[in-house]
C-alpha cells in the first residue's frame, strides 16, 4: 500500500491546483507521502490587486524542494517514509484585465518541472508539463479606490494525473483530476492615515467538487496577512519592502486512489519581500519560510518557499 507526502509550505501561481495527500503503512518500506499544497502560492502576492481598469500580463515563478519528512509538529526519521524528494519548478503565465474599476477576469497557466525521488521506484523520475488552469472573475465595486474585493473561478483539471502510475501516485502527480471551485477575497488600508505604511489582508478557498479516478484532494484554504512601507523611491522606482504571515489549513485527501492518514495538514510561515514598481513593469519576490506545521501522518516537506513575480502593466 503507497503512502504519499504533502508539502509543507508551498507557493502564487502553482501548478495551481496541485493536490497534497498520502498513504500510511505500518512498515517504513511501504510508506510513501507526498505533494504539493501549492495554493499557498496563490495568496501574499499584494502586487497582483487591481488598481484600476486595464491589464496586466505577469509571469510567476515558484520553487520548492520537499526533501523532510515530518510528522505531526516535529521532523521524523526518513525511514519512516519511502518518498525522498519532490523538487518542483512552477512557471505561471497569467492576465488579469479589469474591465472597469468594479469587473475583471484573470486566467492562470502553469507549466511544471518536477523531480520524485522514492526509495521503492528504480531512480528518480522528473518530468515537465501543463498544470492546472485557473479561471477567476473579480469584484471590486466595494469602494472608489479598489481597497477591497473577491475573486472567484475555478480551477480546470488540464494537468495530467497519469504519469508513470506505477511509479507515481496521485498525490504526486502535476495536476489533481480534480475541478475545483475557487473563492477568495483581499483588503488593503492604510495603517496609520497619512503615513506610507500600509495593511493588506488576501485568503483563497479551494473546494474540489469533480473527480476523476476516485481521488479528491482535500479542501484547502489559504491566506495571509501583512505590512509595507511605500516611502522608498529610487529615482523612478518605488520600492516596497513587506513583511507578512501566510497560513495554510488543508483538509484530508478520499478516494480509493488517496491517502487520508497521510494528508491533510494546518502550517503557518512567515514571508519577508519587496515589490519595485518602475511603471509599468512590477517587480515582486518574497521567501516563505515555515515557523509552524502539523502534518497528518508522515509527509514530505519543504525548508523554504520561493516566489518571483514580473508583470506588466498595459
Amino acid at each position: 500500500m503507497k503512502t504519499k507526502q504533502l508539502n509543507q509550505m508551498a507557493s502564487s501561481a502553482c501548478v495551481l491546483g496541485l493536490v497534497s495527500t498520502a498513504v500510511v503503512a505500518f512498515t517504513p518500506a511501504n510508506v510513501h507521502a507526498c505533494a504539493c499544497g501549492c495554493g499557498v502560492f496563490d495568496v501574499a502576492t499584494s502586487s497582483m490587486f487591481p488598481e484600476g481598469s486595464g491589464g496586466t500580463a505577469f509571469l510567476n515563478y515558484d520553487y520548492q524542494n520537499q526533501n523532510q519528512n515530518w510528522s505531526g509538529t516535529s521532523s521524523a526519521p526518513g525511514g519512516n517514509n519511502d518518498d525522498k524528494k519532490i523538487e518542483t519548478h512552477f512557471a505561471t503565465i497569467g492576465l488579469q484585465y479589469m474591465f472597469n474599476r468594479s469587473w475583471g477576469a484573470q486566467i492562470e497557466l502553469p507549466v511544471v518541472n518536477r523531480t520524485f525521488d522514492s526509495a521503492a521506484n528504480p531512480g528518480p523520475v522528473t518530468w515537465t508539463g501543463l498544470g492546472d488552469i485557473r479561471l477567476k472573475g473579480i469584484y471590486t465595486g466595494f469602494s472608489e479606490d479598489l481597497s477591497a474585493g473577491i475573486t472567484f473561478g475555478l480551477k480546470l483539471p488540464t494537468g495530467s494525473h497519469t504519469h508513470h502510475p506505477d511509479e507515481i501516485d496521485r498525490d504526486t502527480q502535476i495536476g489533481s483530476g480534480s475541478t475545483d471551485f475557487l473563492f477568495g477575497g483581499f483588503y488593503r488600508h492604510a495603517l496609520v492615515s497619512n503615513t506610507p505604511w500600509q495593511w493588506f489582508a488576501q485568503a483563497e478557498l479551494d473546494v474540489p467538487f469533480l473527480k476523476q479516478g476516485d481521488y479528491r484532494p482535500g479542501l484547502e484554504v489559504d491566506a495571509a496577512a501583512g505590512i509595507d512601507y511605500r516611502g522608498w523611491n529610487w529615482g523612478r522606482a518605488k520600492i516596497a519592502p513587506i513583511a507578512q504571515m501566510i497560513g495554510s489549513v488543508r483538509g484530508r485527501d478520499n478516494g480509493v486512489a488517496a491517502a487520508p492518514d497521510d494528508s491533510g495538514y494546518q502550517r503557518i510561515l512567515l514571508a519577508p519581500g519587496i515589490e519595485v514598481n518602475l511603471h509599468p513593469f512590477k517587480f515582486y519576490a518574497d521567501v516563505e519560510i515555515p515557523v509552524y506545521q502539523n502534518m497528518k501522518g508522515n509527509q514530505l516537506v519543504a525548508p523554504a518557499l520561493f516566489k518571483v513575480n514580473l508583470s506588466f502593466m498595459f
